[in-house]
């Protein structure tokens, strides 16, 4: 078995799945299996695929039902030890990332590192992670799939959900991250370059949709209400936040246990690496 599995989904994308592709092949580190599902693409995809074929340890050019569906694809084709999803257009930061990166795979569900986005226009934005992922990180934010490596053994019962089609690895890390507590640890290194014309990047309207759907299904409601309360105090001053208490007898009865639940909550996540 390989320590790492890295899969590059695609569609009608040749020139960005080139990018990708020769990302991948100039890693100095090669013990790694490369999987690429390409969703019956109709520009040069497959022929790109053609020409590098000989590094590509499994590659199919079918129709899909969507990006979730072709990574789940991959998912099941895999058998490193961790997966790495780049997909087409997103490329690995430089030639030494995986040798860089091999060593930190030693035994966390999931290790990430930073990402650096790429608008359309090339400007570049280096994102650095938090050491610390708590429920107000997952909030707002996610983890960059194209920087993090997941142990291939939490999809075994839990593939991306396929009807969601923006925030199903969000989804994802909730679940394993918040719920079940996996284990993860970041490392600060670079890892990929991440091309943000992609879906993700289109919608913020349709990501928070989908994010609420999520929350709606993951939490109850009352539990929902204490993160949005909790949300609501901390961007007060705390002298506001006294005022606001003294006057709201409903936040009066209920602030003993949401306060609990933030602190228990500050003391779960701040331990865990």
């Amino acid at each position: 078995m390989k320590p790492i599995s890295i899969i590059t989904i695609n569609y009608n994308n040749a020139s960005g799945l080139e990018k990708t592709i020769r990302s991948v092949v100039e890693q100095t580190y090669n013990e790694y299996e490369y999987i690429i599902i390409d969703g019956a693409s109709l520009d040069k995809s497959k022929e790109v695929i053609q020409e590098y074929q000989r590094y590509i340890d499994f590659w199919c050019s079918e129709k899909d039902s969507g990006i979730y569906n072709a990574m789940n694809k991959g998912i099941q084709k895999a058998s490193g030890e961790y997966l790495l999803f780049l997909n087409s257009g997103d490329v690995l930061n430089n030639s030494a990332v995986l040798a860089d990166i091999h060593g930190f795979l030693s035994g966390e569900d999931i290790v990430y590192g930073d990402l650096v986005f790429v608008r359309g226009d090339g400007e570049e934005t280096v994102f650095i992670y938090p050491d610390i992922l708590t429920v107000d990180y997952f909030l707002e934010r996610s983890l960059g799939h194209p920087a993090t490596f997941i142990k291939r053994e939490l999809f075994h019962n839990c593939l991306y959900t396929e009807s969601l089609k923006i925030v199903s690895d969000w989804e994802f890390f909730v679940k394993k991250i918040i719920l079940e507590g996996c284990s993860y640890r970041h490392v600060k290194r670079t890892i990929s370059n991440f091309d943000t014309s992609g879906v993700s990047s289109l919608s913020a309207k349709e990501c928070n949709r989908e994010r609420e759907l999520v929350l709606k299904q993951l939490f109850s409601p009352v539990l929902r209400e204490y993160f949005q309360e909790a949300e609501q105090l901390k961007k007060l001053p705390l002298l506001d936040v006294f005022l606001r208490l003294s006057k709201t007898r409903r936040l009066q009865y209920r602030i003993k246990p949401l306060l609990w639940f933030i602190l228990k909550t500050d003391d779960f996540f701040s331990g865990r690496k």
